[in-house]
């Protein structure tokens, strides 16, 4: 039985490792998708996480295809009442206005639900920042939705702390609902997003943070250990910076702890989210079976103290 933890000050108790949804309908086909969210969800998994716009990148798509899948499955499999769903407005324009346009946040809401075939959305985030709107009136529109029983919970993702800060300082101002959960990239070759005044704010406020780009885009799997490997998928351009930085020392930290606890280097490096403070699960993605069941062995590791401190000090 996995142990669950309770996300931030929410009433969400969440398995360790939330499945990313990024890649449903996209490098995931339908058939591939329903596979790994049935093993996820078999290994003991419980949140996943998806978002309006995903995958809008794609040529010929224009968002929303990873929540139709997610929906797809949901009424296949029947397990609705065993996974919290996660998903996100602010990326794409549409009915309401762009971003978080308080009449946006309605429109996107009702085309995720409709998509998703639910009638709540577990936590629903505002994808990222937006700047023309008064935090208020973004928290104000959130709130409707929270009242009518369509959001149980609210996030931000890519926030500063400056502004996660003087949004909860608004809701407190206004009786209105509060980010109780952050969604920052963290992962151990790209820390200074989170690290430092951000992460402190959560840990002294009680928002769980459930960091993105966990794996670096796959750099944290091994995979790319010179740039002979960028070919090795459509994200290898992304990794010379990483090869370029901490990369090289973090990897070789990774192996000596893969080797002391036979445990793979994503297992390892998610290992070591999990267990940073005011982290509750750190996301992952998966295309296929074996890919997910090797992420869902992250959840009983337990690094120790001294590796735990071998592979921060590695990525310093």
């Amino acid at each position: 039985m996995t142990d669950l933890r309770r996300l931030g000050a929410t009433d969400l108790r969440i398995a360790p490792l939330v499945l990313g949804g990024n890649v449903f309908g996209w490098t995931a086909d339908r058939d591939t998708s329903f596979a790994v969210l049935d093993a996820f969800v078999a290994g003991g998994g419980t949140m996943i996480d998806t978002a309006d716009a995903y995958s809008a990148w794609v040529p010929g798509h224009k968002g929303g295809e990873s929540e139709s899948v997610i929906g797809a499955w949901l009424k296949q499999s029947g397990k609705r009442d065993k996974v919290q769903i996660a998903t996100k407005v602010g990326m794409l324009p549409g009915e309401g206005g762009e971003k978080l346009a308080p009449a946006r946040i309605a429109a996107a809401c009702e085309a995720s639900l409709q998509r998703l075939g639910i009638e709540t959305i577990d936590l629903y985030f505002a994808h990222q920042d937006d700047e023309s709107v008064p935090q208020e009136e973004v928290l104000a529109a959130f709130g409707k939705l929270v009242d009518a029983g369509k959001v149980r919970a609210l996030g931000a993702s890519n926030f500063h702390a400056k502004r996660l800060k003087s949004a909860n300082d608004a809701a407190r101002a206004h009786g209105l609902p509060h980010f109780h959960v952050l969604q920052p990239e963290y992962n151990l070759v790209s820390r200074s997003k989170f690290e430092g005044e951000l992460q402190s704010y959560c840990v002294e406020n009680n928002i769980g943070a459930v960091p993105y780009y966990g794996l670096a885009s796959g750099f944290l799997t091994g995979k790319y250990r010179s740039a002979d490997d960028f070919g090795k998928s459509v994200r290898g351009g992304r990794m010379q910076a990483f090869l370029d930085g901490t990369g090289p020392a973090v990897l070789a930290a990774m192996d000596t702890v893969a080797e002391e606890t036979g445990s793979s280097l994503a297992q390892i490096a998610l290992a070591w989210l999990k267990e940073q403070p005011a982290v509750t699960a750190p996301i992952a993605s998966a295309t296929s079976v074996a890919q997910v069941e090797d992420l869902l062995g992250a959840m009983a590791l337990t690094l120790s103290v001294g590796q735990l401190d071998r592979l921060t000090d590695a990525g310093s």
